[in-house]
């Protein structure tokens, strides 16, 4: 029996040394090829798991950035909710009228240091660029104060020539009435103006926020607007105690007011920007989820369709031998 085996197995090699096609015929088109198509799966293999890995990774980067957004915003939102309470009395004072018309107005432009936060600095820049071609005229002059890197980076492209003053790194530190009251005092002193109108974005959600705009007169025109019967006529109605003249009290309440409605600006544009954030981070990491179910469904069909092409090779190649 051992020897009719052993003849059987004889038989089974010798075939295809005794197959009229030459051996150096066979070899190639067995291993060159299918060391080459192996090569290739191998390759669109590993390149779906590098992507795979680096969509995982951003994945986790936006879902940590969406956290951070998040605790920021839980606490400078009760300081901006407080804040409002600051400029609301001179709104009902002094009003808020942005159709006076000035000769000199100074447009103060607040938005971001920092990206990833949606479209809240572009919303911020293309409103007062739109207010700059209402305001500006043949004997009107309007100049642009920029809050912000972002707003910064869009204005010096084309509107250089019109900028007055530029402060970045506001937010480097938590923000507090002192740090704004110096910055708007700093503005006051080195721009001429009738009318500053401070361009933001106000909070009202965590997905929504409105460009606004919120404008605040120079004493003259307060004055002028005044004696002409305006809306700020009622201010000759109340009793103003102490030895300064009216036109010292305009210029301090001018002042206080520009401060407080810079420091609610300043806050509001910031909530915004975390709630955009936070928005934006989360969108993010849901697209990257559906990238990586995508990956995954094209890294499993690559496999499988190369176990399969490997499976085939096997098969074809044990019944060439078997003769």
């Amino acid at each position: 029996m051992a020897m009719a085996a052993f003849r059987r197995e004889g038989r089974r090699f010798a075939a295809p040394l005794l197959s009229p096609r030459p051996i150096t015929a066979v070899r190639p088109s067995l291993f060159s090829e299918e060391d080459g198509h192996a090569g290739v799966r191998s390759i669109s293999t590993q390149v779906v798991r590098n992507r795979m890995k680096s969509v995982k990774n951003i994945q986790k980067i936006t879902k940590a950035m969406k956290m951070v957004a998040a605790s920021k915003l839980r606490a400078i939102q009760v300081r901006t909710e407080n804040s409002r309470g600051l400029w609301q009395p001179f709104s009902a004072l002094l009003g808020d009228i942005p159709s006076v018309d000035v000769k000199k107005n100074v447009i103060v432009t607040i938005s971001s240091d920092k990206g990833l936060c949606g479209g809240i600095n572009s919303t911020a820049v293309k409103t007062s660029k739109a207010l700059h071609k209402l305001t500006s005229g043949p004997d009107k002059e309007t100049k642009y104060v920029i809050l912000g890197e972002k707003a910064k980076a869009q204005f010096v492209r084309d509107s250089k020539k019109d900028i007055e003053i530029i402060i970045t790194e506001l937010q480097k530190n938590p923000l507090n009435y002192t740090q704004v009251a110096v910055l708007a005092d700093d503005i006051l002193k080195n721009v001429e103006f009738d009318a500053l109108r401070i361009v933001f974005n106000k909070f009202h959600s965590v997905v929504s926020f409105l460009p606004t705009m919120a404008t605040v007169l120079s004493p003259e025109v307060v004055e002028r607007e005044s004696e002409s019967g305006g809306k700020i006529s009622e201010l000759d109605s109340y009793e103003i105690e102490g030895g300064e003249t009216k036109g010292e009290i305009l210029q301090n309440l001018a002042e206080f007011q520009f401060s407080c409605v810079m420091f609610n600006a300043v806050l509001e544009n910031a909530c915004s920007e975390q709630g955009a954030r936070m928005s934006a981070m989360d969108n993010s990491s849901r697209n990257a989820g559906d990238m990586l179910d995508r990956l995954t469904l094209t890294y499993n069909r690559t496999r499988q369709a190369s176990i399969t092409t490997e499976l085939i090779e096997i098969i074809s190649g044990a019944s060439a031998l078997e003769g």
